[in-house]
């Protein structure tokens, strides 16, 4: 018998919702979603055709795939991630084609490449922005972990903590800098536990912000260490369960003052709701995944040595929870993290949440589809926010 299988019997043996089921296919389809939601992957497959690529004309054309068309700048990573391109506007469409102008090829051979993945990064490193940074490490229960920081112009004791999504690393927060820098705040762009650069847990296994929270809690005491006395959080994604948790959890001293959101997962059923959905699984494997998740029994399948506690992650149940000022940027069409559950957060907290809604953005490129408004919903919130709390020039450094 395969470990799979064994895994799926004891899924089959523990959980009530699965075992009702009567399926050992139920079973193996929950372990296997279970297994799959917290577990790092090496690295993410190629998802996007390229037909043709014409160096001398600086174009590119791809199939004409959701991300494909959007507008905007984009990252472009080919040959297994070995190769980075950035990819501009769109020069022409055919019914299944799309030809976008190539700004520029960071590294790799571009010229034979058949297939590869959009992303939103565009900067690679913060060497981009054109700002002064410096390497850091913060301080973990798990060992120091990597991080990038951003010193604003002028001190001012005004902070932003970055945190990224899932599968993906620090780049992927780059995006918010200059915004932030212009608002004159220091950026820390940090990792946390087994995102490839922060040292792994003991488990080697996401815990989908139930345990991540706490290296932000460490970027905190950093942060406040090094002069910071107001905070933000801002969460990419899975980085916005991570944030929600440090906020609810973290010992802060009272310095944290709002929490940005950009594409965040807000209740996580919800999420592994949506992705059975879009692989047209039955309900009853969605239960049975959130079951071996959420019980100690489920380790057996998932590797995890702690139940992740589903209900501390749903954010539109523990709306009541929340007191500092939110703004989320969301997506109608994400593709991967719907957009209800934050719809719901700013309806039932219409007293702290504010909502900037995109329709046609997809997940966690709203930056790169209108980096105007993106920014704009940014800055005229941080103002706000500076009118509640004026700035208090930092008085110590570490």
């Amino acid at each position: 018998m395969s470990g799979l299988a064994s895994a799926a019997l004891v899924v089959a043996g523990g959980a009530v919702a699965v075992a009702a089921a009567g399926s050992l296919a139920v079973a193996v389809l929950a372990g296997v979603m279970a297994r799959r939601v917290v577990t790092p992957s090496s690295k993410r497959a190629d998802d996007t055709r390229v037909f043709d690529v014409d160096l001398a004309a600086g174009t590119i054309t791809l199939e004409a795939t959701a991300d494909a068309v959007l507008p905007g700048d984009y990252s472009f990573w080919f040959a297994a991630d070995s190769g980075h391109a950035r990819l501009g506007r769109i020069v022409s469409r055919t019914p299944g084609t799309v030809t976008r102008r190539i700004l520029g090829v960071d590294f790799g051979d571009l010229a034979t490449v058949r297939s590869g993945r959009l992303g939103g990064y565009s900067f690679l490193g913060p060497w981009d922005l054109g700002l002064d940074f410096t390497n850091v490490s913060v301080a973990t229960d798990r060992g120091d972990a990597p991080a990038w920081l951003i010193p604003a112009a002028e001190p001012s004791g005004l902070w932003v903590i970055q945190v990224h999504g899932r599968g993906v690393r620090r780049q992927e927060t780059l995006r918010a800098v200059p915004v932030f820098h212009a608002a004159g705040y220091t950026a820390l762009l940090v990792s946390y536990r087994n995102d490839g650069d922060a040292p792994a847990s003991a488990d080697g296994r996401f815990g989908l912000g139930d345990t991540e929270w706490r290296d932000v809690e460490a970027a905190i005491a950093f942060a406040a260490g090094n002069g910071a006395t107001q905070i933000v959080l801002m969460g990419w994604s899975m980085g916005g369960a991570i944030v929600l948790q440090a906020a609810t959890r973290a010992v802060h001293d009272g310095r944290l003052t709002g929490i940005v959101l950009d594409s965040p997962v807000i209740d996580w059923a919800d999420v592994v709701a949506y992705q059975a959905q879009l692989l047209h699984l039955p309900q009853v494997v969605v239960r049975g995944a959130l079951a071996v998740m959420g019980r100690r029994w489920g380790r057996a399948v998932t590797g995890l040595h702690f139940p992740i506690d589903f209900p501390r992650l749903d954010f539109v149940s523990r709306a009541a929870d929340l007191n500092l000022p939110i703004l989320i940027l969301h997506s109608d069409d994400d593709g991967y993290v719907p957009s209800a559950p934050s719809r719901s957060l700013a309806a039932r907290r219409p007293d702290i949440v504010t909502l900037v809604p995109f329709s046609v953005a997809r997940h966690t490129k709203l930056w790169n589809y209108d980096p105007a408004a993106w920014n704009s919903a940014i800055l005229g919130w941080l103002t706000r926010l500076g009118a509640e709390h004026p700035a208090v020039e930092a008085t110590h450094t570490s």
